[in-house]
């Protein structure tokens, strides 16, 4: 009699697997046993593909990077960096249970570090000095991931009148859309800093 035939396991379908699982159940249920039962296998055969939980959540935040975009061919450089956060915004939004564990971790997926040095020689290509480069970067993500945290959390309506200070009408009157009109503002803000502060090193460096 033939040997029964076993699912064909790989690393990438691996990492799909816990993505499915962390989108559906939430990071808490991320585990090499949980992640195995969805393959149909026992949890050590993973161990032949990956060495840990830490691996799988760097392989996930690989899946989540290819997600995103980043075109260094669009002009002017503030399109450009635009649609790409509008692309990584997207990106956590289809996978907003894993925003807090990618957060709360050091970058070691090697997908975005590579698009990390995208987004670096883009900016060095549009005169941004080296040193700059790297604030430009993560004051744009601290916006995209602290809108990410919050696209899915409920307006709280149950508040009364007795418990809230006066004043905060817009608070309580929050149109629907108020989380994307914040991202909206936050942006266009932080693009129309980022071309202002270029346009004086330039001249300093003109001078």
């Amino acid at each position: 009699m033939g040997r029964p035939s076993r699912p064909l396991l790989t690393r990438d379908g691996i990492m799909r697997a816990a993505l499915a699982l962390v989108d559906e159940e939430g990071a808490a249920a991320l585990s090499t046993t949980r992640i195995a039962a969805r393959l149909g296998v026992k949890g050590p055969s993973l161990y032949n593909y990956v060495s840990s939980r830490d691996e799988i959540i760097d392989g996930i935040g690989d899946l989540i990077v290819a997600e995103m975009e980043l075109d260094p061919t669009v002009q002017p450089w503030t399109a450009a960096l635009d649609a790409w956060a509008r692309s990584y915004r997207t990106a956590l939004a289809r996978h907003p249970n894993m925003v807090p564990l990618l957060a709360s971790r050091p970058t070691r997926s090697i997908a975005a570090l590579q698009g990390y040095a995208c987004a670096f020689a883009m900016l060095q290509e549009a005169g941004w000095p080296e040193e700059h480069v790297l604030s430009v970067v993560q004051s744009l993500e601290y916006l995209l991931i602290g809108s990410a945290l919050h696209l899915n959390h409920p307006h709280d309506a149950a508040w009364t009148d007795e418990a809230l200070p006066p004043g905060l009408e817009p608070l309580r009157n929050a149109p629907p859309d108020f989380r994307e009109r914040a991202f909206e503002t936050g942006l266009a803000a932080l693009i129309r800093s980022f071309q202002h502060t270029l346009n004086d090193l330039q001249a300093v460096h003109n001078r």
